[in-house]
């Protein structure tokens, strides 16, 4: 039985959803084939996702495959309370409600888990480590899963290299399609639209700090510059800083950046990355925020037991203010910036990497005997999702020549 906020919220949930999903020609065209093939018929689809519009989308696809759908949301802060309600009106079964706390959100994975599924979609990795713990007897019909986020990738990684891993996995991040476009074009955009109306502060002019410059590094620093921000970026990795500074950014260490920086981002999957001997060296008004799956990145804890007061100036801002006398301001309580404070990626960039998790889906259930290891999204899918985005765009490639295409493959085997 579902637990969700309030069911009556479902007008409000469609309204999303149907906007989502005129945007969404990839999945629309994936969903038409599996309602024809039905992949998935007579399987338990468990799935972890930040409960909104486009999410809401990638249940439905999977669903018109036949599955039947048990839904979770990977954090309580991205959750919105009206997609739940759409989608438990659409017969799914839906256990999320946002602003739960830490122990009820996992409850929840619980919940979901107990229809013992044959396949998990994750994002965080959250479902798959009570499968391989606490929750193990919930695995008994398991074929696979597939993971959707940098951090979630990582911890595979970990625990497959600590023989803890009993099922295969793909990793979603690693694709082209996911991590040249998601995590670059979709975490810069989606990460600047939370922090400018949340805090509706200009950026042009700000001292934007971005600690780590991966994918989701990259894409931010591109969209700060883009607005007139001086960007400074701090690395542990040299190749990434050396990445930073060719692209012309100033590159330092976190302790030099604070006492300059207006507006500091986290994108590195690490923890403590912004933390008490930081926050003792930032001016007045610094605003803090993470775009990092796991809000541990910034040390909360720290910051509360520095604050001698602290402050809700606006919605989804709490201010600490410190025994100096500064204020620094901290966006979505250090959770995923870009969805708990506003709606997460835009909708065709999350049309692309739902496509690649319906489609790595459709992998599993249709090779139910893979090895257990981290797979990597086949080529063809990463292909295939790259040509759909493009006839949705109308664009024409370049057709290959029988003489071309002979040469370069005479060219690969010398």
């Amino acid at each position: 039985m579902s637990e969700i906020r309030d069911i009556n919220l479902k007008k409000e949930g469609w309204q999303r959803i149907h906007w989502a999903e005129k945007h969404m020609p990839i999945l629309a065209s994936i969903g038409q084939r599996f309602e024809e093939e039905q992949p998935f018929a007579g399987m338990n689809i468990a799935f972890a996702l930040h409960l909104e519009a486009k999410s809401a989308a990638l249940v439905r696809t999977i669903k018109r495959g036949g599955a039947s759908v048990y839904v979770s949301g990977s954090n309580p802060q991205s959750t919105q309370d009206s997609v739940c309600s759409a989608l438990v009106d659409d017969g799914c079964e839906v256990f999320a409600i946002h602003g739960s706390s830490k122990e009820q959100n996992t409850e929840f994975w619980k919940k979901v888990l107990s229809s013992k599924p044959h396949i998990v979609i994750d994002d965080g990795a959250d479902l798959i480590n009570l499968l391989l713990g606490e929750r193990s007897e919930d695995a008994t019909n398991l074929i696979g899963a597939c993971e959707e986020t940098t951090s979630g990738v990582q911890r595979l990684r970990i625990w497959k290299r600590e023989q803890r891993l009993k099922f295969p996995v793909f990793a979603i991040n690693d694709a082209h399609s996911k991590h040249w476009f998601d995590n670059y074009y979709g975490t810069g955009q989606s990460t600047m639209d939370a922090i400018m109306r949340t805090s509706n502060l200009l950026v042009s002019g700000m001292n934007v700090v971005i600690a780590g410059y991966g994918w989701c590094g990259r894409g931010l620093a591109k969209m700060a510059a883009g607005l007139g921000a001086k960007v400074t970026v701090t690395e542990i990795d040299p190749m990434q800083a050396l990445l930073a500074v060719m692209d012309g950014f100033e590159v330092t260490d976190m302790e030099t950046a604070a006492k300059s920086g207006d507006l500091f981002i986290t994108a590195t999957s690490s923890i403590n990355v912004l933390a008490e001997r930081h926050f003792a060296l930032m001016k007045d008004g610094a605003i803090l925020c993470n775009v990092g799956h796991f809000n541990n990145e910034i040390d909360v804890p720290a910051l509360e037991k520095m604050a001698v007061k602290k402050e809700v100036p606006r919605e989804n801002i709490d201010s600490y203010i410190l025994e100096n006398g500064n204020s620094l301001h901290l966006i979505a309580k250090a959770a995923l910036v870009n969805i708990a404070a506003a709606d997460g990626h835009p909708i065709e960039i999350m049309d692309m990497s739902f496509a690649l998790q319906a489609l790595c889906a459709e992998q599993l259930a249709l090779n139910p005997d893979l090895e257990v290891d981290v797979y990597r999204v086949p080529t063809e899918i990463d292909q295939e999702v790259a040509q759909l985005r493009l006839n949705a765009l109308g664009v024409k490639l370049e057709i290959e020549s029988e003489e071309q295409r002979l040469y370069r493959e005479q060219d690969l085997i010398e």
